[in-house]
């Protein structure tokens, strides 16, 4: 048996016991060092040093322009940096174990949708195995009465979890996330947010979120960081308990000291 088809025999939560705690774990997994992004004479990325821990949950917020999509777009190995070093486990791992969940589904409209989920597996025989492995991580999201459906007959909540679904079947070790509730309507988000939020708690991947919601940021990460004209301007912790209340006063709270950042009220 080769080691993808021993792979695809396994169920779909049987992830690593180091992945599997309760907490992120201690090592850093991604580290960055004085990263810079240069498209022609603009300076996108200007200086940036960052360590993200394995299984951490971080948050990227900025105003527009700000060099947040290009940062996750070089942790997710679809871009080069100008300038510094970015490694992944110490060098010993390739952007290769990231997947990216875009704010679009971009599901493909000629495939049905346990289909959709199968073509975010790499390192695996195609056919049953990876049908398995996308019912699986359908019923992860709650979607497993819809693998036979076109995406066109579903709503943009359900899309939005079939495009989670595709991102995870693989068991990436990070996932970046650009602002992929950001179409949605606020329950929904909510919805996602939770179901978000489970599966990251089981699974331990390292999840690198880009938003423009304050709220969303403080809601789901454990950690916070403020790019302004390409250099990080607030690295801010979320120790705050799960699950969390929308609209408490310890969230509040962050979000205060966040759009204070942003918005140059921040006494410096």
């Amino acid at each position: 048996m080769t080691a993808a088809a021993a792979t695809a025999r396994l169920p779909f939560d049987a992830v690593p016991a180091a992945r599997a705690v309760g907490r992120p774990q201690a090592q850093s997994l991604l580290r960055l060092r004085s990263i810079g992004k240069r498209f022609g004479d603009k300076v996108v990325l200007d200086g940036i040093d960052l360590e993200v821990g394995a299984g951490q949950f971080l948050a990227v917020i900025g105003k527009s322009g700000c060099g947040k999509s290009t940062l996750l777009r070089l942790l997710a190995g679809l871009d080069e940096p100008t300038s510094g070093t970015l490694e992944i486990d110490g060098g010993r791992q390739s952007q290769g174990g990231a997947r990216i969940m875009f704010q679009e589904p971009r599901l493909l409209p000629w495939a049905r949708v346990a289909a959709n989920v199968a073509v975010g597996l790499t390192g695996i025989d195609k056919g049953a195995p990876a049908r398995q492995r996308a019912l699986a991580m359908l019923s992860e999201v709650g979607l497993e009465d819809r693998a036979a459906d076109w995406p066109s007959i579903l709503s943009g909540g359900q899309k939005q979890r079939v495009a989670l679904a595709r991102a995870l079947v693989g068991q990436p070790r990070i996932l970046a996330l650009d602002e992929p509730l950001g179409a949605l309507d606020a329950l929904t988000r909510i919805e996602m947010h939770r179901l978000l939020e489970r599966i990251w708690l089981k699974q331990r991947f390292t999840a690198v979120l880009v938003t423009h919601d304050v709220a969303e940021a403080v809601a789901l990460a454990d950690r916070v960081i403020v790019i302004d004209r390409g250099r990080i301007t607030l690295d801010l912790a979320v120790p705050l308990p799960r699950p969390r209340r929308h609209g408490s006063a310890e969230l509040a709270a962050l979000e205060g000291k966040i759009l204070d950042q942003l918005f140059g009220r921040a006494g410096n």
